[in-house]
């Protein structure tokens, strides 16, 4: 198993550093540096109802349903360093979502639907083209830390240091990224077990522009682990996670954007699946300038 990871690796990582002999040489000297404010969002939804307490047993879920306000923010921003054979790209995803219920009978709860700190730096490499789309294909690297703003009490705060390399395409004109990865995570979420895993991972981001006003996207990935140094029954087997949103611009830089998004995974120690789908509307801002 260890050879079977090794030697893949090996093979991305030197060509990470590989000559471009496709390069033209004129335009080594050519830098960009941008600043990509992908998604600064805010998402709100709330569904109030009155008298549910009279209509508990009443096949009209719509009646008997729980009154209930979420809120979620979302910040996406990418620092790109783009030269003519690699491209350097630092980012930072952070969102925090929580969600009031109000029942009818009862004391009113609050739980959070999203927590999630993510920096990360990537080093793509431009090896060749993908006409079809416009885009770049090559290797690439990864080292990443993951965390969140508060624990989800009882459990501690998550802390989670990750490493990827495998190929990508990216930059084209709707396929923005497409990779298939070897993945290498230290968690120290729990600090008495720290544990080593390793997985595979498949991820995607994609764009669609209709119009100067109309933008579709559709991302996501799905990483499926294959060892661990530690039992930790809350140890996910896999995950799956995919948002679709409708981007319909109204006004600049700002724009409203119907989404629909959804996870999936099983725990070691569980043995069934969990998922979360959620439908909503968001309020973003996206901007894209040189430096």
């Amino acid at each position: 198993m260890k050879k079977t990871y090794i030697l893949p690796i090996l093979l991305c990582c030197g060509a990470l550093w590989a000559p471009n002999a496709s390069a033209d040489e004129s335009s080594q000297n050519l830098s960009n540096l941008r600043a990509n404010f992908r998604r600064v969002a805010l998402d709100i939804a709330s569904t109030e109802v009155q008298n549910g307490e009279y209509y508990t047993d009443n096949p009209n879920s719509k009646l008997s349903a729980d009154s209930q306000t979420m809120i979620k923010g979302v910040f996406d921003f990418v620092l790109e360093y783009d030269q003519p054979q690699w491209q350097w790209n630092n980012s930072l995803f952070a969102e925090y979502g929580r969600t009031k219920l109000r029942p009818a009978n009862g004391n009113d709860t609050t739980s959070e639907d999203a927590d999630k700190i993510l920096l990360s730096s990537d080093y793509n490499r431009k090896m060749w083209r993908f006409e079809a789309d416009n885009a770049d294909i090559g290797p690439f690297a990864s080292v990443a830390y993951q965390t969140e703003f508060k624990p989800n009490k009882p459990a501690p705060r998550q802390k989670v240091f990750r490493g990827k390399t495998g190929m990508k395409i990216f930059n084209g004109n709707i396929i923005k990224e497409l990779y298939v990865a070897a993945v290498a995570e230290y968690d120290i979420t729990y600090s008495e077990r720290k544990n080593t895993k390793s997985a595979y991972e498949i991820g995607w981001r994609t764009e669609y522009v209709q119009s100067e006003q109309v933008k579709f996207q559709f991302e996501g990935y799905f990483r499926d682990y294959l060892s661990y140094s530690e039992y930790v029954y809350t140890d996910l087997k896999y995950e799956l996670s995919a948002i679709a949103r409708m981007d319909v611009k109204i006004h600049n830089n700002f724009s409203l954007a119907p989404y629909i998004q959804y996870f999936q995974g099983e725990a070691r120690g569980v043995g069934k699946t969990g998922s979360n789908f959620m439908i909503g509307l968001s309020f973003a801002y996206s901007e894209l300038f040189g430096l």
